[in-house]
């Protein structure tokens, strides 16, 4: 893990507590002021963002991973927690997919992947992010359901009649997907 990352951890935990003392959770007895909600949502986002941006400028920090064979031996289910790990299919059918990531990254590269069917791809994020390489022969069809997040969809955008769909399902909390050729 870099500085930044670690330091992404620690604000996210300083918001954690500190909403934590506003519930009533436990006591802190930090002072309630105007910055009663602003202050943790602004620590869980800069901390989110130092994440992040930690994982998109040190790519080594990617653990390749070999493609994980799921229970009924076609869709797969990857998880991270406060890493990153990358999956890229070289030739295989894809079946689908669920994807999880807590205060980490994921990266599926499905570009030399063979669909010939419409599939699905479940994501879920809290404070992580999902990054998706797509095939140009497939069509993206997004659903989301996102609070602070969302999913960026940087495919060319042509819907081809004939062509598979891609179904992305996600769900973000403080995280996102990206979705590029």
């Amino acid at each position: 893990m870099t500085r930044r990352t670690i330091i992404g951890i620690i604000f996210i935990v300083a918001a954690l507590l500190r909403l934590a003392d506003m519930w009533g959770i436990f006591q802190l007895n930090w002072d309630h002021s105007w910055t009663e909600y602003f202050g943790p949502v602004l620590l869980l986002y800069v901390g989110a963002e130092l994440i992040i941006y930690s994982f998109k400028k040190n790519p080594s920090q990617w653990l390749q991973r070999p493609v994980p064979q799921g229970e009924d031996g076609k869709r797969i289910c990857c998880a991270v927690r406060l890493g990153a790990d990358e999956y890229v299919y070289r030739g295989e059918t894809f079946h689908g997919a669920r994807l999880d990531a807590f205060c980490g990254g994921l990266r599926l590269d499905l570009r030399e992947a063979v669909i010939n069917e419409d599939e699905e791809i479940d994501i879920h994020t809290f404070l992580g992010g999902a990054e998706l390489f797509v095939p140009d022969n497939v069509n993206i069809v997004v659903n989301s359901h996102s609070f602070i997040g969302g999913v960026g969809n940087e495919t060319s955008g042509h819907i081809t009649p004939d062509a598979p769909n891609l179904h992305i399902v996600a769900s973000n909390f403080f995280g996102g997907v990206t979705v590029r050729n």
